[in-house]
Formats: structure tokens, C-alpha cells, sequence
């Protein structure tokens, strides 16, 4: 294990930087090490796997097929499935607490549930048994010279402040990016960050006796309650990590919950099937910090051929599409690819042809997650709308070449999220023609609803 030094290394030939050890700077010093490269990485955090570290968010992810394609890449697929657990589908908790289930995709098809800081602390170790990568914690960025290419760390335990060189910098470090704020200080650079009036607070489901899941396991579970909602992702142990969505003003918003008191009797009035479960609720909430919700547009994503942003340093967006890991993974392996096809010393194509293609796909990612959220906190509890998404199966079932669901192709394929997006509108339209002439769902096999599907779809290119 690495530990912080205030003496950086010199940056060596065919050296490269990265500043950010989470999930996808973790990742990207696989991806790099693995052809060559040698590897330092700056992480401001304490190591995660210390013994004395708590970590600062348990929130879990939804792992879907980008990836574990960007994981199998380097082969470590199989070993951080055995640590997630499968999610089928959608359960929905009414006000009553009666439930309904939506599948996600066709039999066999499932999210993974998986622990945030497991995945984190397994990429870190092997990161660091990769021959060529060096992982230096606690090492905050105060500032980086773009002309000289150097950067300026303090040392959080030592207070020291040094430099450290860099020869191609691969700037990961999350939303509120170090590496970003010096790109934006260049000329003609775009940047926009969009909050939601939503926050987001961190709860927990106990595990019932013996490790029992005391909800569905293989499930997300969603409370949809209007204009906000709580979600429920399986663990391991047989709990739940819980994550309330919640305006911060209003008559029913965080700024209303003064009390434990507030807290009770509103938890038990809205989710009544949850709050029994949930012994440690008002310390929890009162104990855990309320998060913002931020969504990052910026660009160019690069500087000369010396600086590339990558995951959310370049593209944060909301997580009700569960896609803001899975696309940050999956810039690893767009930029690897782009190495395969260019080598690795054509530095300068590659960044350009890596922003070209990734930009426009996680706008649409960006816009795709704001949808998304609406549908869940609104629509999943409506009939109409859970009629709709049998419609859709049916109509996928029957037409596969032409009918791919959006969630199908975000979540369960590697179809440019640009792409899915578009056939997702188009697909909105067709239903919104469609849905006036169904009331049950016998009525797809009606001649005159069968003869306008068939012509909707004529319309419509092939997949």
C-alpha cells in the first residue's frame, strides 16, 4: 500500500498522470498500466482501505452491461460480480404498501447491486498489484501549471506543499474536478453545472433475523410519492441502503424535518412498509449530511495533447438512470479502444476523437437521467403508465429487430446513449398515438390496435 510523500515522483518517458483514485481513476490506471504505461496517481483522500477511515458515502450502484464490459476489458469482471447482488426489476411501494413489480428486461436481464466502497477498495488493490502503478493519498491539488505541466499538491497529514511534474495528465477526480477548475481558467471554455431543488439523504432497511432481506432481494425498490421518492438497493448482509430524494424547501422537504419527532410521523405516514424496518432512522437522519444533485456540462474536454478529463470531471450527471459510473467506465474503454486503433503515442488524435465521440453521448446520458427521474418519481405508480411499459414488452417481443425499449438499450447494451435517446423520443411518439386505442392489455391483440403497430413500425429504421 502506498502511503503519501511529499517528495513527488519525476515524471518519466511514456509516463501518465492521473489525478483521482476513485472508481474510475482506479480503472484507468488498469487500463494505462496494462500497456505499459507507468502510473502515478494522486488521490486527496485517505486511502479507503485503513482501518481508521470511514468512508464518507455508502449510497450502492447499479452496475449494468457498459460496466462490466469495462471491467471484463481488464479481466475483473468475474471477481467483483460475486460481490453483487442481481436486480431483475422494479418493485413499487404504494402509500398502502402494496407493491408492484416491473421487470427491467427480458428473462435473464439484471442490474447488480453493488457497494460503492468494496468496489473502490478491489480496484485500488488491483491497481496497486499492477506492475508500473504508484497510488499517492492524501494529496490535495492546489493548482496546476498548464504551460509548465506541473502540479502543486499539499500533503493533508504533513500540511506540506510541493510540485509534481506530469507528462499527459488524465484528470478523474469527480464532479467538483481540480483539474477542470484549471481548464476553465483557458480560453473559450465552456462550462455549466445545473443543480436540481433536490437533495438526497442516506438511510438504511435492517436486515431482519439471520441476514434476511426483509424486502424482495433481487429487486430495486422505489417509493414514488409525487414530487419526491425513496429508493432501496440490496446488500450483502441482508440490508437495504436506503436513499431519500427530497425537496430541500417546502411543506414536505428537508427544511420541514426539524424534529425527530417531524421525522416519525412523516416517514410513517408516507412509508408505512419501510419505517417499521428502519430502527436507526432519526439518527441517520439527523447524523447524515444531505447531498445536492448536480448535473456538469463542460467542454473542450481536453487541453493540447496534455490534459483529458474523463467520468464525471467531464460529465457529473444525476443518478436516476444508475448510469453515472457505468458511463465514466465506459470512457475507459472508448479511450482504450482509440489506443488500440492509434497506438499510444498519438496522443493528440486520440483526445480529439475521444471528446468527438463521448460529448454528445453523455449529454444525452445528462438529459437521459433528468427523464428518468421524472418517471420515477411521478409515473411508475400510475396504471397507465405501468400498461404502457407491458405494451412496450409486448411490442419488443414480437418486433425484435425493430423495437429495442430505451431502458433496454441505456442499460443492457453498448448503443451510443445519443442514439438510444433518439429512438427513445421515437418511441414516446409512437405510444402517445398508440396507448388512446388500449384500455387493457388484451386489447394489443385487436386486429385494428395490431394493423397500426405494424404501421407505426414500417416507419420506423431497423436496429
Amino acid at each position: 500500500m502506498t502511503t503519501p510523500s511529499p517528495a513527488s515522483p519525476t515524471a518519466a518517458p511514456d509516463s501518465v498522470t492521473i489525478m483521482g483514485a476513485g472508481l474510475v481513476g482506479s480503472l484507468l490506471s488498469l487500463y494505462l498500466a496494462r500497456r505499459g504505461h507507468a502510473v502515478q496517481v494522486f488521490e486527496r483522500r485517505p486511502d479507503p482501505r485503513r482501518a481508521d477511515v470511514h468512508e464518507g458515502r455508502s449510497i450502492n450502484l447499479a452496475l449494468s452491461d457498459r460496466g462490466w464490459k469495462a471491467l471484463g476489458g481488464v479481466g475483473v469482471a468475474n471477481d467483483i460480480r460475486q460481490v453483487g447482488i442481481p436486480m431483475s426489476g422494479r418493485v413499487m411501494h404504494d402509500v398502502h404498501g402494496n407493491l408492484t413489480r416491473q421487470p427491467y428486461g427480458h428473462e435473464g436481464q439484471a442490474i447488480y447491486s453493488v457497494n460503492r466502497g468494496h468496489l473502490n477498495r478491489r480496484l485500488l488493490d488491483l491497481a496497486e498489484g499492477q506492475t508500473g502503478v504508484q497510488v499517492h493519498f492524501g494529496q490535495q491539488c492546489l493548482g496546476i501549471d498548464l504551460k509548465t505541466k506541473e502540479l502543486r499538491l499539499r500533503d493533508t497529514e504533513t500540511r506540506q506543499e510541493h510540485t509534481a511534474p506530469y507528462q499527459r495528465l488524465f484528470g478523474t477526480d469527480g464532479a467538483f474536478s481540480a483539474v477542470r477548475a484549471a481548464l476553465q481558467r483557458t480560453d473559450r471554455f465552456d462550462y455549466s453545472q445545473d443543480f436540481l431543488d433536490y437533495g438526497y439523504k442516506e438511510l438504511t432497511i435492517a436486515a431482519g433475523p439471520g441476514g434476511a432481506w426483509q424486502f424482495e432481494k433481487n429487486a430495486l425498490h422505489i417509493w414514488p410519492r409525487g414530487q419526491y421518492l425513496m429508493i432501496a438497493l440490496p446488500n450483502l448482509d441482508g440490508s437495504f441502503n436506503c436513499t431519500l430524494f427530497f425537496p430541500f424547501e417546502g411543506p414536505e422537504s428537508f427544511a420541514a424535518l426539524q424534529t425527530p419527532a417531524d421525522v416519525t410521523e412523516f416517514f410513517t405516514r408516507v412509508f408505512p412498509d419501510a419505517t417499521p424496518l428502519m430502527p436507526a432512522l432519526t439518527e441517520e437522519f439527523f447524523a447524515h449530511p444531505t447531498g445536492s444533485l448536480v448535473t456538469v456540462k463542460c467542454f473542450p474536454w481536453k487541453y493540447d495533447d496534455d490534459v483529458l478529463l474523463l467520468g464525471d470531471a467531464a460529465h457529473a450527471i444525476v443518478p436516476f438512470y444508475g448510469q453515472g459510473m457505468n458511463a465514466g467506465f465506459e470512457d475507459c474503454t472508448v479511450l482504450n479502444q482509440l489506443l488500440d486503433q492509434h497506438g499510444d503515442a498519438a496522443w493528440a488524435d486520440i483526445f480529439a476523437e475521444f471528446q468527438a465521440q463521448r460529448k454528445p453521448n453523455n449529454d444525452a446520458m445528462a438529459d437521459l437521467a433528468i427523464y428518468n427521474f421524472v418517471e420515477m418519481r411521478d409515473r411508475v405508480a400510475d396504471p397507465r403508465f405501468l400498461l404502457q411499459k407491458k405494451i412496450e414488452a409486448k411490442i419488443s417481443t414480437q418486433f425484435p429487430g425493430r423495437w429495442v425499449p430505451l431502458y433496454s438499450q441505456v442499460t443492457f447494451s453498448d448503443t451510443p446513449y445519443a442514439e438510444a435517446w433518439a429512438a427513445g423520443q421515437r418511441q414516446d411518439a409512437i405510444m402517445a398515438r398508440l396507448m388512446p386505442h388500449i384500455q387493457a392489455e388484451a386489447d394489443y391483440e385487436q386486429p385494428a390496435v395490431q394493423a397500426l403497430v405494424q404501421q407505426e413500425l414500417a416507419q420506423q429504421p431497423a436496429r
